[in-house]
């Protein structure tokens, strides 16, 4: 890892060097005038959105050897770097063009996404505080030198670590993807014909690959053959020559590198799930119908008039349309990767997020309030999938997931939080109405509070079920993996107490001091505690064969704490209104 760093500063030494170089000859002008002459240059190679979409239906190879078109990457880049979709008015296949065919330009543009609050790393940068990008030539000092290499050593050191480390981390990261692109490593678009581990390669690789000489010609001078003709296509709006290019690099793919090259099919439908990005999608329109649900639940108890019951049915059937629709995300997903959803931190949040959704139809069919709860904790997951320490990007599976234990354990396990998700959120539910209870609603609220904490229970038992079959299968996937059933790694264990917990949750009914309605759904609550712990917790406090963290500690985040402490306000306040309208029949 260290010589890999080494390589890694020296290649952005040089790099610094060639911008030195570029600056001092084509921008020596004023500040006002660069940007204007850079804004230019960009100009020079926006093409039309129909033949960056040619460009970006091209294939390349990943780090990880996952074959994805170039508009996968492009997506990223935008995302990771600039924290948006689009530059300007330009989408991701037309920046990915503009990039391959004016690197250079790209040097100087604004575009390495900066947190309002970072002063002290804009300080570091000169860069003034209104600026919120930093262009990839403001990391550089005048000699050449990386400006946060001191500062990313030091934060690499560091197993808990601070905002400002971790936002050093984050701009170093955006920065190295940047690098990829403008230095063109990224594009490995060529693949070595007859490679027996169907490497592909960009064109700077050419001197180490061993092509013959036709090939290497090719694959050495098409993409500056290709940033020539986009220029003149630009300017005249004749884009035939461009797309012949784009066609003979297609060519070549399919001639040397088809054994490895997803299909037409495949391409086109990741093209569809990069350009709909449906689970982000999904989160307010499934918080809409949540909360119009609800108005409309509540005004059912209070008006029971036949157009209610209509408003009802709408809602839920849109709630249906759109559980429909993120299962069929779910599927393209699987499609695209060619295994499971849920091998990852973002996959498992969208697939427990599917799973909570899932239940929460099952069970609220002829709970329209429950329904309601479930659609809003489902948005609220989906909110928490898209939140920048999950990574949505599709990757090949590391070897000890690619098994069919990924299908049968994970899917079972982490499907049992969807219950467990449900069990909180109808717990919180119960505390609310317990606290807006009153004198001349208490009959009616009270049959709700009723109704929900059937199902909590209900709920709750399917979850247990479920994380007690998956912990069973997960020790025969861990004998298979590793030789042994158990040996008390802190995932394990975890998902061990969480069985014990909500086994003790079930069976506090037989305790005469710990029965009733109010001590359960309050129980409820709590005992998710032990399910974060284990699927977050674990991940990201503690080391083991489960962890992603591999050792380094973490702060718990504020959200969680937030939760706690609404947790403990509702079930404090509810008690009072528990004691006061129904203790005495409980």
């Amino acid at each position: 890892l260290r010589k890999r760093l080494q390589k890694l500063e020296e290649k952005k030494r040089q790099m610094a060097v060639l911008l030195l170089l570029f600056s001092a000859t084509a921008f020596s002008q004023t500040p006002h005038t660069n940007d204007k002459a850079i804004d230019s240059l960009i100009n020079a190679t926006k093409v039309s959105q129909e033949h960056a979409y040619k460009f970006g239906s091209l294939i390349i190879q990943d780090e990880g050897g996952r074959m994805k078109p170039v508009n996968t990457f492009a997506s990223e880049l935008l995302r990771k770097v600039s924290k948006k979709d689009t530059y300007r008015d330009m989408n991701a296949d037309q920046v990915i063009v503009s990039i391959a065919a004016n690197p250079r330009a790209w040097f100087f543009v604004p575009f390495i996404f900066i947190k309002k609050e970072n002063t002290k790393v804009r300080d570091l940068l000169g860069i003034p505080e209104d600026q919120k990008y930093a262009r990839f030539a403001d990391l550089f000092t005048g000699q050449g030198e990386y400006k946060l290499k001191d500062e990313v050593a030091a934060a690499h050191k560091k197993k808990i670590k601070n905002k400002y480390e971790e936002s050093i981390l984050n701009i170093d990261g955006r920065a190295n993807i940047l690098y990829a692109a403008l230095q063109g490593s990224i594009f490995k678009m060529f693949p070595i014909p007859g490679d027996a581990n169907h490497k592909w390669i960009s064109p700077m690789e050419v001197p180490y690959a061993g092509l013959q000489k036709n090939d290497s010609l090719f694959v050495s001078s098409i993409l500056p053959y290709y940033a020539q003709e986009v220029k003149k296509a630009v300017a005249t709006g004749d884009y035939s020559r461009a797309d012949e290019l784009i066609s003979g690099i297609s060519k070549y793919q399919h001639t040397y590198g088809s054994e490895v090259m997803p299909s037409d099919k495949k391409v086109q439908l990741e093209l569809f799930y990069n350009k709909y990005d449906i689970f982000k999608g999904l989160f307010w329109k499934y918080m809409l119908a949540s909360l119009v649900l609800f108005i409309v639940v509540l005004i059912h108890i209070l008006n029971t008039k036949k157009w209610v019951d209509v408003l009802i049915k709408l809602s839920i059937g849109a709630i249906f349309l759109l559980f429909i629709y993120h299962t069929i995300g779910l599927g393209v997903r699987w499609y695209i990767s060619g295994h499971a959803p849920w091998s990852n931190g973002y996959e498992s949040m969208i697939y427990v997020s599917w799973a909570t959704m899932l239940f929460g139809l099952i069970f609220g069919m002829r709970s329209p309030l429950t329904l309601a709860a479930t659609t809003f904790v489902t948005s609220m997951l989906l909110m928490v999938a898209h939140w920048n320490w999950l990574d949505p990007s599709i990757g090949n599976l590391v070897p000890v997931l690619d098994s069919y234990w990924l299908m049968v354990h994970v899917a079972i396990i982490v499907a049992s939080y969807g219950p467990f998700t449900i069990s909180t959120i109808l717990g919180m539910l119960a505390m609310l109405l317990y606290i807006f209870t009153t004198e001349k609603n208490r009959k009616k609220i009270g049959l709700a509070i009723d109704e929900i904490t059937i199902i909590n229970e209900m709920s709750l038992t399917i979850g247990l079920v479920l994380l007690t079959i998956g912990n069973f299968l997960g020790g025969i996937w861990a004998n298979e993996s590793w030789g042994r059933y158990w040996g008390w790694d802190p995932k394990e264990t975890w998902a061990l107490i969480s069985i014990m917990v909500y086994a003790f949750v079930l069976h506090m009914r037989l305790i005469p001091g710990l029965r009733g309605k109010y001590v359960f759904n309050v129980v409820s609550i709590f005992a998710f505690a032990s399910i974060l712990m284990t699927f977050l917790g674990v991940n990201h406090l503690l080391s083991g064969l489960h962890s992603y963290a591999a050792g380094e500690s973490a702060p718990i985040p504020n959200q969680i704490w937030g939760w706690l402490i609404i947790s403990v306000i509702i079930s404090v306040w509810g008690y009072f209104k528990y004691k006061r309208f129904y203790k005495s029949k409980n």
